[in-house]
This record gives C-alpha cells, sequence and structure tokens, in this order.
C-alpha cells in the first residue's frame, strides 16, 4: 500500500512542514493537536526517549544542554568551519569534533551526526503524515536551501535514509515555493521567490510556462534569518539589562535561553501589532539574594533600526541573481516570499520597494515549501502528471590545480542534470596514480572554496610524464549531488567514485544509524500542543 503515495517535507531551520497531495491538491498535514508547523527541535529526555517538535521547544529553556535546534545550520559543514564557531559560541548544548573534520552533538553521554539529529525531525514528520493518512509513508521529496552544496544536500539525503524514507528528490526551496504558486495556472511568468527563513536566506528566479519550471538563477546566504533578527533584540535586551543592573546575562546558559524566547515573541509582536512588551519574571537574581525581573518594551522604529542592515543583505543577494540571470527587477512579473520572518512589516515594505511591485498575497509563507515539494513527490509518483522541472546547480564545481588554484569545471546556475569531462595528463615519469581534490565555490583559490572530497585514480597505463590521458567526468544529478568518474582513454580501464562527503557518514555508518533510529521512541504523543511561532 505504501508504494502508490508519497510526501513532501519542507526541513526547516527553524520549523518544519509535511504535505500530501490529495484529490490532485497539496494540502499541509496537521498532527493531533492541530498543529501544521512542527518546531525543527530535538531534546533527549533522560529516560532515552526523544521528544521532537514544539513539546521539544520548551524544553530550550527548562533543559538547553540536551536539546537541539538549528541543526540545519550545521548540517555538512567542516569543524573548522566559520559556521561552526559561530554556532559553539551561542549554542548551549555541546558541538564537537568528529571524524575527518565532521562536526557532532554530544548530548547526555552520547554523540550524535548531524544527518541523526535531522532524521529524528523527518522521522517526526513521517509520524505525523503516517497518523493523519491512516497508512505507512516511505517515500518523501524533501527541500533545502537553493544554496547548499553538495555536503548539504548529501548529509540531507542521508538524513532521509536513516529516518527510514526513499528521498525521491532534494528539491530547493524557493522551486517548490514556485511550484505550489504555478499549480493549475496557465501562466507564463518571470517569478523570483524571496526566501528568508530562521537560518538561511535564499532567492530563486524562475521561468514558469505551461506546466514548465525553469530555474533561470539562484543566489543566497546559508547564515542569514530569523534568528539573527532574534539576536539582536536579545543583544539591546541584554545591554540594557546590563546598563541598568552591572548584571550580563549572556553569562548564563539559562538565562540566554529566557532572553532568546523573549526576543523571538518580541520580534513577533512588534510585526504583528507595532509594539512588543517583553517581561521575563525572575530571570536572575543580583549579589544580594533579590530576584530580577526583566521589562522593556520594542516599538517598530526602534526594531527596523536594529535589523536594517540584514535587510539590506538580503537585497544584495538579489542584486546578485539578478545579474547572473541577466535581468533588472523590472523585468520580473511576481514575487512570491517564503518563510515566516517575511510577515514583518520591514521585509514586505522593503520587498515592495526593491522590485516596485506587491509580493503575492494569499500563499501562506510557512505552508508554501511543503506543498510545493507534496506536488514534485506526487509528480514522481504519478507519470500522467505533465509538471516539468529544469533546475540549476547552485555553486561552480571545481577541481583543484598546482599552487593552490582550482580550474572550474561546471559554471553555477548550469541546468541540472549536468556532466562535463576533463582530460588530465600525469605530471611525472612512472606515476602510478592521480589525486584530483573537488571543490564548489566561485573563487579560483582553493582556499577560497568549500573542498568537496579528494578523488585518487590508479591502475592505468604507467609511462612518461605527460604521456598518459584520462579522461574525468564530473557529472551533477538532479538532486544537485556530484558523481565523479575516471577512464584511461587507452587501456578503457574506468573507475567510479562518490566523493567522501564532510557529513562524515560512511555507508556503515548510516546502516547504523537506521538501526539506532528504529529503536529511538519518540515521546510527546498525548501531551498539549505548545504554541507554534512563526520563522522557518
Amino acid at each position: 500500500m505504501s508504494d502508490d503515495i508519497a510526501i513532501g517535507i519542507d526541513l526547516g531551520t527553524s520549523t518544519s512542514c509535511v504535505s500530501v497531495v490529495q484529490d490532485g491538491q497539496p494540502m499541509v498535514i496537521p498532527n493531533e493537536w492541530g498543529e501544521t508547523t512542527h518546531a525543527s527541535c530535538v531534546s533527549f529526555l533522560e529516560d532515552g526517549s526523544v521528544l521532537v517538535g514544539n513539546a521539544a521547544k520548551r524544553n530550550i529553556i527548562t533543559s538547553p544542554e540536551s536539546t537541539v535546534y538549528s541543526a540545519k545550520r550545521l548540517i555538512g559543514r567542516y569543524y573548522f568551519s566559520d559556521e561552526v564557531k559561530k554556532a559553539q559560541a551561542v549554542m548551549p548544548y555541546q558541538i564537537v569534533e568528529g571524524d575527518n573534520n565532521s562536526v557532532r552533538i554530544s548530548v547526555r553521554n552520547e554523540t550524535y551526526s548531524l544527518p541523526e539529529i535531522s532524521a529524528l525531525v523527518l522521522k517526526e514528520m513521517k509520524a505525523v503524515a503516517e497518523t493523519y493518512l491512516g497508512r505507512e509513508v516511505s517515500r518523501a521529496v524533501v527541500t533545502v536551501p537553493a544554496y547548499f552544496n553538495d555536503n548539504q544536500r548529501q548529509a540531507t539525503k542521508d538524513a532521509g535514509r536513516i529516518a527510514g524514507l526513499e528521498v525521491l528528490r532534494i528539491l530547493n526551496e524557493p522551486t517548490a515555493a514556485a511550484l505550489a504558486y504555478g499549480f493549475g495556472r496557465d501562466v507564463n511568468h518571470r517569478v523570483v521567490v524571496y526566501d528568508l527563513g530562521g537560518g538561511t536566506f535564499d532567492v530563486s528566479i524562475l521561468e514558469i510556462g505551461k506546466d514548465v519550471f525553469e530555474v533561470l538563477s539562484t543566489a543566497g546566504d546559508t547564515y542569514l534569518g530569523g534568528d539573527d533578527f532574534d539576536d539582536r533584540i536579545m543583544t539591546w535586551l541584554a545591554d540594557s539589562f546590563l546598563q541598568q543592573t552591572r548584571l550580563d546575562l549572556r553569562q548564563n546558559k539559562y538565562c540566554l535561553q529566557m532572553l532568546k524566547d523573549a526576543a523571538e515573541r518580541a520580534k513577533i509582536d512588534v510585526g504583528t501589532h507595532g509594539t512588543a512588551d517583553i517581561l521575563c519574571a525572575g530571570i536572575c537574581q543580583d549579589a544580594n539574594g533579590n530576584v530580577l525581573d526583566l521589562r522593556n518594551s520594542l516599538n517598530l522604529d526602534q526594531f527596523n533600526r536594529m535589523v536594517m542592515d540584514l535587510v539590506q543583505r538580503t537585497f544584495k543577494v538579489c542584486d546578485e541573481a539578478l545579474q547572473s540571470a541577466r535581468l533588472t527587477a523590472a523585468d520580473i512579473d511576481a514575487v512570491i516570499l517564503v518563510g515566516g520572518p517575511t510577515r514583518l512589516p520591514i521585509i514586505r515594505n522593503s520587498v515592495r520597494h526593491y522590485f516596485q511591485k506587491e509580493p503575492l498575497e494569499g500563499i501562506n509563507p510557512d505552508q508554501v515549501v511543503a506543498m510545493g515539494a507534496a506536488l514534485q513527490a506526487h509528480a514522481l509518483q504519478d507519470s500522467s502528471t505533465e509538471t516539468f522541472l529544469v533546475d540549476v546547480t547552485p555553486l561552480s564545481l571545481r577541481i583543484g590545480t598546482v599552487g593552490g588554484y582550482t580550474e572550474k569545471i561546471i559554471d553555477k546556475n548550469t541546468p541540472v542534470p549536468i556532466d562535463r569531462s576533463k582530460t588530465f595528463t600525469t605530471s611525472r615519469d612512472g606515476q602510478d596514480r592521480v589525486k584530483i581534490r573537488v571543490y564548489q565555490g566561485e573563487s579560483n583559490r582553493a582556499d577560497e572554496c568549500e573542498m568537496l572530497g579528494e578523488f585518487e585514480f590508479s591502475g592505468f597505463r604507467i609511462g612518461y610524464r605527460g604521456e598518459v590521458k584520462i579522461d574525468v567526468t564530473f557529472e551533477i544529478n538532479t538532486d544537485g549531488l556530484v558523481n565523479v568518474s575516471a577512464a584511461d582513454l587507452e587501456t578503457g580501464q574506468r573507475t567510479s567514485t562518490t566523493i567522501s562527503l564532510s557529513s562524515g557518514m560512511t555507508e556503515a555508518d548510516i546502516q547504523r544509524s537506521i538501526t539506532a533510529n528504529k529503536n529511538i521512541h519518540l515521546a510527546g504523543h498525548g501531551e498539549l500542543p505548545a504554541v507554534a511561532s512563526g520563522g522557518r
């Protein structure tokens, strides 16, 4: 029975959402309490069970060291990266180094990879769908930011496998949103998808003809989102409290989490009502043991001044996407907003000003990506569906050359799937193997690009320098994942490899995780629901 149904999952930084096509229309699936968005939050309980979703989010304050959130910001990254250092400075849970410079989360004397953490969120989405549909679900389309590199895509796909899902396709979030927007309409538009989530910002420009969705360009910032808006309010609150009391709330992780919670609520309140009254009762004690409250109020003008530079950063990315597509803002027919933070008046007003047109209304920014993913899942299952998707690779694919430089093999914004070949020769007499380093990025310097991995080819004829020719083929599939193969043109010997990626998970690791994941009990079903807040 599970063969003919597939779901769409928007695996967000802050919140996730699951959708399915029923009677030809995409619908967002609610959980037992009617919630349609679920915090991308995993809390490890003392009894060994795991709480996922909105109930887990409450534990950020009561049990911060054992509650993991915003894991998407770390997935597929190297331990030494700037993004990981930033996260270590602000996250209450322990971020440690794993094998091959990978990132691991240490909780309650156990160590988890990022795909294992994300798998628990996906497992919860799978459970929500199965409860609602009354049947097993084993296939899904999972979305990622358009700007995710190969490591991040592969790690997300690994997470799906660990969760017991066959991932039919890794789909770019803006492309999913455009699918939901254009579904069933006879439109011929150039559409911009402005996607500001909890942790990432993407912009994609698509050409939508009748049932054909072609991505013209994409650009993004994988470390800019609603969380950064919250951080500005947190800093302001902490600085104000320090001036009043000479106590720095940032020195205590419990106080910091209360601040973060208050900041997120204030952002939503100020966006909705134009003002926010902030109260953190009993946030700390002074030197004399007196219990202190934090009280403050924030108005829209103050908030707008706090975050204006973050908003302007999004339009630098829009400039880049338009230049890449060789278009101007005037060439755009419609603007779609995705992600909870796009509800903020400063975002809507700035988008209107930049593109000189009203962003489209009537689409729930928290749900549109999951709905598009469900439509794509349905199309992949149903051969009679006539939606054709042409996506692009978001980053250039390069190989390392002598002296720390790189050579471009495939340009960014090239339609996928794509394969390109390059012929190499040996660099010294008697050489019996060649090592090829593969990178993604836009710089000709290797240290300014993301290294996907190393690829070694041996077994070819041994000869003089420059005499042996080796043909290396780079292939990017519809998921945006990279494969490399090499052939000795003279002997016809061929080797194919999948680059070992920084998700740090070998096939054996994944199989162990799949087994362990099956034994994890997801707690919390039957509890009262938490109030879900905006922002993906």
